[in-house]
C-alpha cells in the first residue's frame, strides 16, 4: 500500500496553503506531517484521506501496484481528528457495533475488549453526549487504532487527552506503527517522535517561493 503526490497544491480563495507538493508515503512506513498554524497541515491530511480533493495535482493510492478507485479510497483509510463528530445519542457500544461494521476490527479483539483497551470498559453502556472532550478522543482513536485499515490518519492524536490518556496513546501507536501505513499532522513531538519520516510544510512552502 502507497499513496503517491503528484503535484499536489491547495488554494482557499486567493490563499495558497501549498503548492506542487511531490511526495511518496509507503507501506509499514510512518511520517509526521509539521508545521506552524495556517500551514496545512490538516488539509494535507483530509486531501490524503480523500475528503477533499486538491486545486491542482493528483493523489494517487495504490495498493498490489494497482490505483484504487478514488470513491473506494475509505475502504482502507481511517482517520482520527478531534474535530469528528461522533453520535452523541448512541451509547459507546452502540457506537462501536456501528462502526465496526463499516471497519473491520482487528483479528480476535470484542467491542469490550476495545473499551476496556481504551480505558473505557465502564463506560461502554453510557451515551457519548456524558462524555468528557478527552473519553471522546479515545473513542475517536479507538476507531482508528484497532480497525485493519491499512492506512490510519492521525490528526493531532492527544488532544483533550491527560496524561494516563497521553500515555495509552503512545503504548498503542508504538504497536501500530510497525505494521501500517501512519500519518500524524502534528506539532507535538511526544505524538510522533518514532515516525521514520518529517515533512515540514514550512520548508516546503519557502522551498516553493
Amino acid at each position: 500500500m502507497k499513496i503517491i503526490l503528484d503535484n499536489v497544491s491547495k488554494r482557499f480563495n486567493q490563499d495558497w496553503l501549498f503548492r506542487n507538493l511531490d511526495y511518496q508515503f509507503d507501506q509499514y512506513k510512518s511520517y509526521a506531517i509539521v508545521g506552524p498554524n495556517g500551514s496545512g497541515k490538516t488539509t494535507l491530511l483530509k486531501i490524503v484521506s480523500g475528503m477533499i480533493p486538491c486545486t491542482g495535482g493528483k493523489v494517487q493510492h495504490i495498493s498490489n501496484d494497482h490505483i484504487i478507485d478514488p470513491d473506494l479510497v475509505y475502504r482502507y483509510i481511517t482517520l482520527s481528528a478531534p474535530y469528528m463528530d461522533v453520535p452523541e445519542e448512541l451509547t459507546l457500544r452502540e457506537f462501536f457495533k456501528f462502526h465496526f461494521r463499516l471497519k473491520v476490527p482487528i483479528k480476535d479483539i470484542s467491542i469490550s475488549e476495545i473499551a476496556e483497551r481504551a480505558g473505557l470498559k465502564k463506560a461502554l453502556n453510557k451515551p457519548l453526549h456524558t462524555f468528557s472532550s478527552g473519553m471522546k478522543q479515545r473513542v475517536k482513536l479507538a476507531i482508528g487504532l484497532f480497525c485493519t485499515a491499512p492506512i490510519v490518519l492521525l490528526d493531532e492524536p492527544t488532544t483533550n487527552l491527560d496524561q494516563s490518556g497521553i500515555s495509552w496513546y503512545q503504548n498503542e501507536i508504538m504497536a501500530l506503527s510497525t505494521n501500517k501505513l501512519l500519518i500524524i499532522s502534528s506539532n507535538q513531538p511526544d505524538e510522533y517522535h518514532f515516525c521514520h519520516h518529517v515533512i515540514d510544510l514550512k520548508q516546503h512552502i519557502e522551498q516553493k517561493k
